[in-house]
């Protein structure tokens, strides 16, 4: 399958200051939900300029109406519990970051609103171009929500709470399609740790068995994909490996997970980090089935400093070794803000950064 969008963009965009400052006023009451509104319509016109500018070819909203990449369950979606979850932090300082929100579920799940209605709407009037959604994967969210001791009582497996998370979310996409969304791409942040040596050990000495953890993982996102009918919607999977505030939680090569991921995963599109040499080599590639895309993440947007033109191009050469240049495209690495505080780079150095992702397109594709 040739890639429809060469010029990606992986989802969310640092949040304005006035954006920001708007959040923390409606969170100590001085402006109402009317005004926080105009404050994300404002930006999301603006941030949707910086993309027409820089050449993307499908347009985002920047996430801008989010607080990070996971809420529009937690606010679409009663039932969820929020709590606070220390994660193992790599990056600029390691084990400086403030515990993680993260969610449980601590009661039957009743949806009260669509996820993303709300953000789809203002995008399809408003994007120069197709629009992307991005949702949290099912089998990502039923593993991080499920909390042993609690959730038993409300569904007695976690293959239960995933029967009822597959189900927003097919119904969900199924919805996008109808609205003339051109593009979804599913967040799932779990498959890295297949990836990393640490995780590897920690889940083998508990007693899983990799490859079968691997393969229920994925039997859960497909399980979430049961029914879409996306008709000409580019169906995508971002492979994430944490992204905080310029750290990650997570390191490693595709070796382990490529050849099953690429032909199992029920999507046409996989966007993959390959900023650092953390992600390893393009051989994995190989693995890619005809009929897919990847993505290549390589600009990364955990620090301001701007890679050479003259080497992306080199290393998308590279690639094409293992993987047909037709079915490839390139992207930032990850998001600038999966969460709200956003990655340490400037807006200018995003914008740059944006641009490069449009020139290389031109470049490599035409």
């Amino acid at each position: 399958m040739n890639a429809k969008y060469r010029a990606d963009n992986v989802g969310s965009l640092l949040r304005p200051p006035e954006l920001l400052e708007a959040r923390a006023d409606y969170a100590a009451g001085s402006i109402d939900l009317e005004q926080l509104g105009q404050a994300e319509d404002h930006a999301v016109l603006n941030c949707l300029e910086v993309q027409r500018a820089a050449g993307i070819d499908v347009f985002t909203d920047g996430e801008y109406r989010r607080r990070d990449f996971r809420t529009s369950f937690a606010e679409s979606v009663d039932g969820f519990v929020e709590i606070l979850n220390p994660i193992d932090w790599m990056g600029p300082k390691p084990g400086d970051l403030d515990p993680t929100p993260g969610w449980y579920v601590g009661s039957k799940l009743r949806q009260h609103q669509r996820l993303t209605a709300h953000e789809s709407a203002f995008l399809l009037e408003h994007t120069p171009g197709p629009c992307k959604i991005t949702i949290p994967s099912a089998g990502f969210m039923a593993g991080r929500s499920f909390r042993p001791g609690v959730t038993e009582e409300f569904y007695p497996t976690q293959l239960d709470l995933l029967h009822a998370l597959s189900g927003i979310v097919t119904d969900e996409i199924n919805a996008l399609a109808h609205e003339g969304v051109s593009y979804v791409q599913l967040d799932a942040p779990g498959y890295a740790v297949f990836m990393d040596t640490r995780h590897r050990e920690r889940m083998i000495a508990a007693g899983a068995d990799l490859e079968k953890s691997l393969a229920d993982a994925i039997d859960a996102d497909n399980t979430g994909l049961k029914g879409v009918n996306n008709g000409e919607m580019t169906l995508a999977m971002h492979v994430c490996r944490g992204n905080n505030q310029s750290h990650w939680h997570s390191e490693g090569g595709y070796e382990p997970i490529a050849e099953m991921l690429f032909d199992k995963l029920q999507v046409d599109t996989f966007l993959l980090e390959y900023d650092s040499s953390r992600a390893g080599g393009f051989e994995p590639l190989r693995f890619l089935p005809k009929d897919k895309t990847v993505v290549l993440g390589l600009i990364t947007t955990k620090e301001g400093r701007l890679e050479s033109e003259d080497e992306l191009i080199r290393r998308i050469d590279e690639a094409s070794k293992y993987a047909p240049i037709e079915n490839l495209a390139i992207s930032p690495q990850c998001g600038f803000a999966t969460v709200s505080q956003g990655n340490l780079l400037s807006w200018d150095e995003q914008r740059r950064k944006l641009d490069l992702v449009g020139e290389i397109a031109r470049r490599v594709w035409g």
